[in-house]
């Protein structure tokens, strides 16, 4: 089998997924081609072919856009120019086709499948090729991925280069709010999204937008005054600056155009305030691919090629997609046919959610809101968007500081609405956060639930706040305080929560040790056989270490749950020509004998003369700095769930006049807000159950 990699559009991050089709390919035992320039460079044939080589998709991970380069190309929409491409592919003997990009070139792909048995036949009448070689080259097979910014294919909950783009917006978000705050400015952001609002949308949520326009979802008729008078009102509150998004796509009711020009234009002329227009445009293209897009692209990749070796004759077109957090195929052109359908109904489904929850009736109840653990990049993200919601449904809010600790010594305080506002961006914990577990101070936590009459509670954290809530249940039966709805919303950076697949800050995490490992293999890029051991964070979990690894390209990952001893750490010092390069290699507290020091003593001695060996321990930078867009949105959502979990809890407990959750059922209303319930899934690691549970057993 002969898996082939082709590139037609100028998405970023398609060079991981290249990567991955190569030495998946290579791997298992199979030829792999680069067709240049996309259908161009199959329709042209000569030196736009070529094998590929293992070493020659070194170091493209952290490369945007895509190296084998891209090109629309009119000719192979037209007959004739599908037959040069078969008898160039007929040529070197492929039928097998892996396809990177949209809607169009993976519905011209599968055209090019169904004509390819009378292509075949017109190449056989005129002699260009042989009854053998028709015989040999009997079926095509066609494996899709989507590359894609706008997010806008169906049946994948992300396409490869979304996620990127909106890291590039974020930032430009983030510079630009500085400046706006500086000068009491409004700024209008026009986004890319021509059909689609996703980047609008989700850009929108990230950075705390004031007001954004996406096509789906047309305003409703007088939009301009209901939107100047948010903008009043927000400036009225103390806000010095408002942000607006615009998709370029944005129409009205009448579908008529909403541009960024045309919103300045009303902001200015109703309001008088300082608007300022920034297009982003071919930027949200370009840069460096995130962590998240680089493991989405080579998941997809390694199941292409799967896909690929698997196909029968009678196998139809597939497309490898993101569902939840697994990588699957589905039929491609069901698809590309349910684009169409599926952009008519959101608006109806996006008004829908919006009125639902703006009408909600109001209720009694308080509900508090504390972080437990170390602090973890989108924990601010989540306690804004549980207080906005806990208040949108009618609850009066709470917030606790310092995690447990600052339960037991009261210091409680009711927190509204204008309270949290800028928090999505902020990274760390603006509430304060302690590892201090409940346990030793039960009485006092029970006395202050008594006080402030708390009807539920929401622990945002990590594993404290994990073992903090099961000490909390477990103690129903001695204080009825504790008899209230609890929910945990997963936030460490490490990843280790049982019952979740993904957890807040761990995105975060993985941008920080990505871009700290490109930019090592860039100061070394002058240097040959320079072996770097790098240490992450994860204590007896080894996500960080292992999804890092496959971010950055690492050759080696030792990580805890996968035991190693000293043959696994045995040097090479005749390295062959195909490990020249510099090499990355992580390590995550992975043996209590063999740690990085050891590790690095041991390649620093046994390669003398040979390699040079360097070491980084990344630290805490790993939980610092401002949370990714995916962490903004993923604390955003899961703790929008959980509101909605505790309201709908709260209904059910609500017997004679007071709110108690069953004795009998206590451990099922202190649940782990799963994130597979939304469309944004990226757990990329299975762990085992025998390390978990060896880790709650520790506790």
């Amino acid at each position: 089998e002969i898996p082939t990699s082709v590139h037609l559009l100028d998405m970023k991050c398609m060079n991981a997924a290249v990567r991955a089709v190569v030495r998946m390919g290579i791997y298992v035992g199979a030829k792999v081609y680069f067709i240049h320039e996309g259908y161009q460079g199959m329709v042209d044939g000569g030196d736009n072919i070529k094998e590929a080589t293992w070493e020659s998709v070194s170091s493209m991970l952290q490369v945007g856009g895509t190296v084998i380069g891209s090109a629309r190309c009119k000719e192979f929409r037209t007959h004739e120019g599908r037959l040069k491409a078969a008898h160039n592919l007929v040529q070197r003997s492929i039928t097998n086709l892996c396809v990177i990009g949209g809607d169009g070139s993976l519905t011209g792909a599968n055209l090019f499948r169904e004509e390819w048995s009378g292509l075949l036949t017109e190449l056989l009448q005129q002699g260009l090729i042989d009854e053998e070689a028709v015989q040999k080259n009997s079926t095509l097979h066609i494996v899709g991925m989507v590359g894609s910014i706008d997010n806008d294919f169906c049946g994948t909950d992300m396409t490869i280069g979304t996620d990127s783009a909106l890291h590039r917006i974020i930032e430009v978000v983030d510079a630009i709010t500085t400046t706006a705050q500086s000068h009491q400015r409004t700024f209008v952001l026009e986004v890319m999204g021509r059909h689609c609002g996703y980047l609008a949308m989700v850009s929108a949520l990230a950075c705390g937008a004031d007001w954004v326009f996406i096509p789906e979802m047309p305003p409703e008729d007088g939009w301009e005054d209901s939107m100047c008078q948010k903008l009043s009102e927000s400036r009225s509150r103390g806000s010095r600056l408002n942000i607006i998004i615009v998709a370029e796509g944005a129409i009205d009711r009448q579908g008529q155009p909403i541009t960024s020009d045309f919103v300045k234009d009303l902001v200015v002329r109703r309001l008088g305030f300082d608007t300022r227009v920034t297009i982003l445009g071919h930027v949200q293209r370009g840069g460096t691919p995130s962590a998240f897009d680089r493991i989405l692209a080579s998941r997809m990749g390694v199941e292409a090629v799967l896909a690929l070796l698997e196909a029968s004759a009678n196998t139809p077109a597939c497309v490898v997609s993101l569902v939840g957090n697994q990588a699957v195929r589905l039929p491609l052109m069901e698809c590309v046919q349910m684009v169409s359908v599926c952009a008519a109904e959101t608006e109806d489904i996006v008004f829908l959610s919006i009125t639902a929850a703006l009408r909600h009736p109001q209720s009694s109840f308080n509900v508090a809101v504390l972080n437990v653990g170390a602090p973890a990049a989108g924990m601010n993200a989540a306690v804004r968007s549980a207080v906005r919601v806990g208040i949108a449904e009618g609850h009066k809010m709470f917030a606790v500081s310092d995690g447990f600790e600052g339960f037991y010594k009261g210091q409680i305080k009711e927190i509204k609405w204008g309270d949290v506002g800028g928090w999505t961006g902020q990274g760390g914990s603006l509430l304060g956060t302690k590892r201090t577990l409940p346990g030793k101070h039960l009485e006092k936590i029970a006395e202050q639930i008594r006080i402030h009459n708390i009807n539920a509670l929401l622990v945002i954290g990590g594993f404290e706040a994990y073992v903090g809530l099961l000490e909390l249940s477990a103690a129903r039966d001695k204080y009825t305080e504790f008899c209230v709805p609890m929910v945990m919303v997963p936030a460490t950076v490490s990843n280790n929560i049982p019952g979740s697949d993904l957890s807040i800050g761990s995105d975060t995490a993985l941008n920080a040790i990505t871009d700290t490992c490109d930019r090592i293999k860039q100061s070394a890029s002058g240097t040959k056989r320079r072996v770097f051991i790098i240490e992450t964070m994860g204590g007896y979990c080894g996500y960080l270490a292992t999804v890092g690894g496959l971010a950055a390209g690492a050759d080696t990952v030792y990580i805890y749950e996968e035991a190693f001893d000293i043959r696994d750490l045995q040097v090479r010092k005749k390295c062959p020509d195909t490990a020249k390069k510099n090499k990355t290699k992580l390590n995550c507290n992975c043996n209590e004998n063999f740690t990085t020091d050891f590790i690095y003593q041991l390649y620093s001695e046994e390669g003398r003369g040979v390699f040079d060996c360097r070491k980084n321990i990344l630290g805490h930078m790993q939980q610092g700095g401002a949370p990714s867009p995916f962490d903004r949105n993923f604390g955003t959502k899961v703790a929008a769930k959980a509101m909605q979990w505790i309201t709908r809890t709260l209904k059910d407990s609500y017997k004679g006049g007071k709110v108690t959750a069953h004795l009998k059922r206590s451990l099922s209303r202190a649940a782990v807000v799963r994130h597979l319930e939304f469309p944004r899934g990226a757990g990329f690691l299975c762990f085992k159950a025998s390390s978990k549970l060896a880790a709650v057993k520790s506790y």
